[in-house]
């Protein structure tokens, strides 16, 4: 994997945010309970100032008229994102207009179709000699190696041994299948207790292995032990060029929220991604 410039992340009148040039966006992560005006001023300033093309912004819908009034678009929806109850808007404002325009449109577009078309449906089950679990410390070194081998490059650095350690001591469970007791796929369950809702990301399985489902299994697991976890709402954005996860996404009965455009640097270019969502309370 292509090591990159980390991003930085502080924060900008009160808001969460993430910026730097692998992207070259800034994203607004988490609005809270700051000024959206006081917001959104600051970051197009900050961004015309350092060049970026592009900002992506999450936000309560309740709060998205203000954004709205200074030029910025809604590419993506999930209703009940926030606790249950308050939608999100997921935001384009862009610096530069090619940054806006797909080249790809049609064929993303006839892709929508095709993902659309797949029923949730139970995977078949996992061969003899496969097991899923919660990875800890101790499995770091193996899943550096395997995202590594997965992704030449990467929008999070997941191949940095201390970002995953790190990140397990905060708001991320990972989970792994092994093969005989060698991990052979993982993914990530990123929370935000708070707000009580769960992205499902980070997927990636060592290419001998595809062909058996362990996305759909692993997202399985991943969903029951957030429902433990008091996780309302669960989420991915995945890569919408990608029929395989988009079709894991689709089988395991998530919704179609948007698609948000040339937005995430991931195997080398920039690229749009798809949002999926499914409430899990209740289920």
């Amino acid at each position: 994997m292509i090591q990159r410039p980390a991003d930085t992340l502080e924060y900008i009148e009160g808001a969460l945010v993430q910026h730097g040039f692998y992207n070259d966006r800034i994203y607004l992560m988490k609005l809270g309970g700051s000024d959206p005006e006081k917001v959104v001023v600051s970051l197009i300033a900050k961004a015309a100032g350092a060049g970026y093309s592009k900002i992506f912004a999450k936000v309560p819908d309740t709060g998205e008229d203000i954004f709205l009034r200074h030029g910025f678009r809604v590419e993506a929806r999930i209703p009940r994102f926030y606790n249950g109850d308050v939608g999100a808007a997921f935001l384009g404002f862009y610096l530069v207009e090619k940054r806006a325009h797909e080249e790809n449109r049609v064929a993303l577009d006839s892709l929508i179709d095709i993902y659309l078309n797949h029923s949730p449906a139970a995977p078949a089950d996992l061969p003899a000699g496969f097991s899923l679990r919660r990875c800890a410390r101790q499995d770091v070194s193996r899943m550096t190696e395997i995202y590594s081998n997965v992704f030449p490059t990467y929008p999070f650095p997941i191949s940095d041994p201390s970002y995953l350690r790190e990140s397990m001591e905060t708001q991320v469970d990972y989970f792994g299948c092994e093969v005989f007791g060698r991990l052979i796929a993982l993914a990530a369950a990123e929370m935000d207790k708070e707000t009580e809702n769960v992205e499902m990301t980070d997927f990636a399985t060592i290419p001998t292995f595809r062909g058996y489902s362990v996305a759909l299994h692993l997202l399985s697991a991943m969903e029951h032990a957030m429902r433990a976890e008091n996780m309302k709402t669960a989420y991915t954005i995945a890569r919408s060029s990608s029929p395989g996860m988009n079709i894991t996404f689709a089988r395991s009965g998530y919704r179609y929220g948007g698609r948000v455009v040339n937005n995430t640097n991931i195997s080398g270019q920039i690229e749009s991604m798809n949002v999926w969502y499914k409430h899990l309370a209740g289920q």
